[in-house]
């Protein structure tokens, strides 16, 4: 099971199969939203504290499939409404990083594709 398929579906076995012993989860309110203080390293620990938070939120989370700067991520929604947007960090088939935008003001342009630039 990949890791977008496992965080949309609540699979936290899943999720930690794929992660990497030493991914670290990063996360960004921008002092609007609530998220991580400081990076959270280890799988266990990231585990723990993603299914904190999900338990805290007290709502439904769905995921969607999105690319972020090149790489996989989750547009998540909390009861159908844009939470943030997730982007992993995929090194030899296990995820090392997540960077997790909650910042709205970060997010306004979720909902639209934007086109890369040449230089």
């Amino acid at each position: 099971m990949n890791g977008n398929v496992a965080l949309a579906t609540g699979d936290l076995q899943g999720l930690l199969n794929v992660l990497a012993p030493e991914v670290v989860f990063v996360s960004d309110g921008g002092g609007l939203k609530p998220a991580a203080l400081r990076p959270v390293v280890g799988a266990d620990k990231v585990l723990g504290y993603m299914a904190g938070s999900v338990a805290k939120a007290g709502g439904i989370f769905t995921g969607e499939p999105t690319t972020v700067n090149g790489n996989p991520g989750l547009i998540l929604r909390l009861d159908g409404v844009i939470d943030g947007v997730l982007a992993f960090r995929v090194e030899n088939a296990r995820v090392t990083g997540l960077y997790y935008a909650r910042n709205p003001e970060k997010l306004t342009r979720v909902e639209s594709e934007t086109p890369p630039t040449s230089r």
